[in-house]
């Protein structure tokens, strides 16, 4: 028999009753009742109350134990009083009578309580992380976690996917965020990166022969914290198939997706099937490509409107005239609100940097009409049009933002969510995925003007080959996909450009000459030319899907040892400093900033 335990924590019931058990745990809770104690025991399973009388040798040295002591109990189990019952706990009909006790591991006094699931500074948790995860709410989070990942893994194998571990050392990338970088004794002055995606690797091995593929994948990104962002490393789900277009991919996550939303959460999910959403019109209706569906607000185009002579909002019409567009929310039934209700969307969109709301309502007495601010300057045909477009009725009120497009995109995206979030339209109690695809294959830079890629520069450009307008490379979408949910990205893929000539051309495009290609994707440009099948994948982020499981704002409450928001281990004190000689051997000196 275990010298430890009989049983876990979480596992006695009335069946026990009167047996001699060991149960072996940390203290959670001790109440004192004059000739009573009370411990709650907890292990890393549940829960168990065990009592001592004051007559018993040991009260007073168990009175005195510090809370977190890991301690061990012997006692017999018996049945509670009816009236004593914890329907909440699973071991809630008994607690144990404690005949001996034994101090396995002693707590010194706690820097934050365990027992409780208050809010604690950022720097106190992470500094005392193994305190902090044994808090309820997170070490269930973290259990969660692992339970997934298992489902994953095993619904990936049901899948006819194979599991391969890429390496962790490999060479930097010119593309995508800031790389990590290992220097290397036995090279030096060279230096490996640690992967940001096993994107390389995983193509490489399609072109292998290996027909499905994933792994859990570590990934390396130097890049600032985000609340849905670790800085430092985060996992995915990797994955690649050979032989497949956009639509088998998409068969394969969404079925994999749906079974473990399904299994691990209550919540329902609106859409099996996710909606396909074009890159452009996601920009337009929602004013982001991270969409959150859950949201009945759609955004419309209204430029068009401040061309008329019959508008006579000068100030709009100038900018529109310049460049500039007008996007509008309408919102329903608000002719009741408040004008504090106007207002305050309009101080909160200057807060944000923007120059404001502008917005009326549609009323109807002979004629429709709009009462607000800016009502006067639309005439009844013009206010008819803005009916036509919006779907908007009388009754309904009218948001409008003016600027430059990537500016009034930005903001009416923002609005969107704040109007939404004053006028409690969002379900909670839902998910909501779709797909954004057909991604613009480049982009301009605004600072330097040059042509970039927008997505993954691995992707394959969509069409004949034949007949794609390199001269006006903006035009050219890719097969480059996200999965969003309730406004997150969980992740993004592509359908892999496999033929090399078609490489260097769009390498060039975005400033890049074949001898560069050659040096940065030696292996995989010769790889392709050795007979590559089509190929395509994708990579869902675990960390972000835990996140919306757990119903968790925060993807530190998800991850096990976290770093803070200046990618510091405050636990382990990393980034650390190394010594001179460690420096030497690597052929290193330091020269810091001052």
């Amino acid at each position: 028999m275990n010298k430890y335990r009989t049983h876990n924590c979480n596992e006695l019931t009335k069946d026990n009753s009167g047996q001699e058990i060991v149960l072996s745990g940390w203290i959670n809770k001790k109440r004192d009742h004059g000739n009573l104690l009370f411990i709650d025991l907890r292990d890393n399973y549940g829960m168990t109350q065990c009592i001592i009388d004051k007559s018993n040798d040991f009260f007073k040295l168990l009175e005195k134990t510090q809370l977190e002591s890991v301690i061990k109990i012997i006692g017999k189990v018996v049945e509670r009083s009816e009236d004593t019952i914890n329907s909440e706990l699973k071991t809630g009909d008994i607690e144990v009578n404690i005949d001996k006790f034994e101090v396995l591991g002693k707590c010194k006094e706690l820097p934050m309580p365990v027992f409780s699931d208050q809010e604690y500074a950022e720097e106190i948790r992470l500094k005392y992380r193994y305190l902090d995860l044994r808090r309820k709410k997170i070490h269930d989070n973290i259990i969660l976690r692992s339970k997934v990942i298992s489902f994953i893994r095993n619904e990936m194998f049901k899948l006819g996917f194979l599991e391969f571990q890429t390496p962790i050392l490999t060479s930097s990338s010119p593309e995508g965020a800031r790389d990590f970088l290992v220097p290397s004794r036995l090279n030096p002055g060279k230096f490996y990166a640690l992967p940001q995606a096993p994107q390389q690797f995983k193509q490489l091995i399609m072109v292998s022969g290996f027909d499905k593929y994933f792994q859990i994948a570590p990934c390396f990104r130097d890049e600032d914290a985000r609340a849905d962002r670790s800085p430092g490393e985060f996992y995915q789900l990797d994955l690649e198939m050979s032989f497949v277009e956009q639509e088998d991919i998409f068969q394969v996550v969404e079925k994999l997706i749906v079974n473990v939303f399904t299994n691990f959460s209550s919540k329902k999910l609106i859409y099996e099937k996710f909606p396909r959403i074009s890159y452009d019109e996601s920009m337009l209706k929602y004013g982001t490509d991270k969409p959150d569906l859950r949201n009945p607000l759609i955004i419309y185009d209204l430029s068009d409107i401040f061309i008329r002579d019959d508008v006579t909002f000068e100030i709009f019409k100038k900018l529109v005239k310049s460049g500039s567009k007008v996007r509008c929310i309408v919102t329903k039934n608000t002719k009741e609100k408040p004008r504090s209700f106007f207002d305050n969307i309009d101080k909160w969109a200057k807060e944000q940097g923007a120059s404001g709301l502008a917005y009326f309502t549609i009323e109807k007495n002979e004629n429709i009409s709009a009462k607000g601010p800016v009502g006067k300057f639309f005439s009844k045909e013009a206010l008819e049009e803005i009916t036509k477009i919006t779907g908007a009725e009388v009754g309904d009120s009218i948001f409008l933002a003016c600027g430059k497009i990537n500016d009034v995109e930005k903001i009416s995206s923002q609005a969107r969510d704040k109007i939404a979030k004053d006028l409690d339209l969002i379900n909670e109690n839902i998910f909501a995925f779709c797909w954004i695809v057909d991604y613009p294959m480049f982009e301009k830079n605004k600072m330097t003007n040059k042509i970039e890629f927008s997505h993954n520069p691995f992707s394959m450009p969509q069409g004949d080959v034949k007949d794609i307008d390199f001269d006006n490379p903006l035009s050219i979408k890719a097969y480059q996909y996200d999965i969003v949910c309730n406004g997150i990205e969980l992740s993004s893929g592509a359908i892999r450009n496999h033929i090399p000539e078609l490489m260097y051309k769009l390498f060039s495009i975005a400033g890049y000459k074949k001898e560069q290609v050659n040096d940065k994707f030696s292996g995989m440009i010769n790889a392709l030319s050795y007979g590559s099948p089509p190929h395509g994948g994708i990579a869902p982020g675990i960390d972000r899907i835990i996140m919306l499981l757990a119903n968790e704002k925060n993807i530190r409450e998800v991850t096990m040892f976290p770093m803070n928001q200046n990618a510091q281990d405050l636990m382990m004190n990393a980034p650390s400093e190394v010594n001179e000689e460690q420096l030497k051997e690597l052929g290193l000196a330091l020269k810091l900033k001052k």
